[in-house]
């Protein structure tokens, strides 16, 4: 007997990203107003003719809470809410829910335990961050109460010390790459086997170069690749002369320490990325230099994490 094979919904339900937190808006009562906000994870790897939401679509969805209400019940019971929405927009139920915000991971923790998703601390929500950018600059602007100027900014945490990557995961070799922008609008048509593709950011220019790395192990590649999968990778940075992967909500991962001129060159690079490119950088596994394969390839954004 074969199984019923699974609906279209089923298949291509997407991932969610959420952002439950206050906005720079004072209500009547004098307390800042807290919003939930929803969007599924845009990827140019789900097949546009297999939906009939069209390319480009993303599920969006926006309650605002009172702040006296501000829970994991009235939470879940707005997760719900926005689950029925989706259905009936014909969304598929998301097997996982990013939480960008370190301080609001327990709160969804308890809301979600019910609800059949997995609950990811995640950075890589690209998606919400670029709506969130869109509603600071058109739409609470415009809200009764908005707190226009400048504000105090949060208390930054201390990053934590990176950790060396365990050795079995460290391959045979690896070196510092540059692709163009355009270049990786073709990705999705690549051999990866762990793909972490994402939308590119619109307006950048096609002709900017994207700064990389690349890891080589002709053995244990797809080990790699599987375990870089798991960590939700976020960003390089250059920290000194320590290459670091930072990942997760706040993992920190020592690539390799660099000689001084490496570090100073590898640095410029990626700000001017930050600049030019929109953030856009790459890591790519591969069992050699020569293949033409991957048995891993992530695009990370390096966005501001506040």
């Amino acid at each position: 007997m074969t199984s019923a094979l699974p609906t279209t919904n089923e298949r291509m339900a997407p991932d969610w990203e959420l952002d439950y937190y206050s906005r720079p808006i004072v209500e009547a009562d004098g307390k800042k107003r807290w919003e939930l906000l929803i969007c599924s994870t845009q990827t140019p790897t789900i097949p546009t003719e297999l939906t009939s939401l069209g390319p480009g679509t993303s599920f969006r969805w926006a309650r605002s809470c009172p702040a006296s209400n501000v829970n994991s019940l009235w939470l879940r019971e707005a997760l719900e809410a926005a689950l029925v929405d989706a259905n009936e927009q014909g969304y598929g139920k998301p097997r996982r829910l990013r939480c960008w915000r370190g301080s609001m991971r327990a709160m969804v923790q308890r809301a979600v335990e019910s609800l059949g998703m997995e609950l990811v601390p995640s950075r890589r929500c690209y998606g919400l961050v670029d709506w969130l950018r869109e509603r600071d600059s058109n739409v609470y602007v415009h809200e009764p109460g908005y707190l226009a100027g400048p504000l105090a900014p949060p208390p930054q945490p201390i990053p934590p010390v990176p950790v060396p990557l365990p050795e079995t995961l460290r391959g045979d070799s690896w070196n510092w790459a540059s692709l163009p922008l355009a270049s990786l609008d073709q990705a999705v048509g690549w051999d990866i086997d762990f793909p972490g593709l994402i939308v590119l950011p619109s307006g950048t220019p096609a002709d900017a170069w994207v700064p990389g790395i690349r890891l080589f192990s002709r053995h244990r590649g797809l080990a790699i690749a599987g375990w870089l999968s798991g960590l939700e990778p976020v960003r390089l940075e250059i920290c000194g002369r320590q290459l670091v992967l930072e990942a997760g909500m706040e993992d920190r991962w020592l690539l390799a320490t660099l000689p001084e001129q490496e570090a100073q060159a590898a640095s410029e690079a990626l700000s001017k990325a930050r600049v030019e490119a929109g953030g856009i950088q790459f890591i790519a596994v591969q069992s050699s230099e020569e293949a033409s394969r991957f048995e891993g390839f992530w695009i990370l954004r390096d966005l501001p994490d506040g």
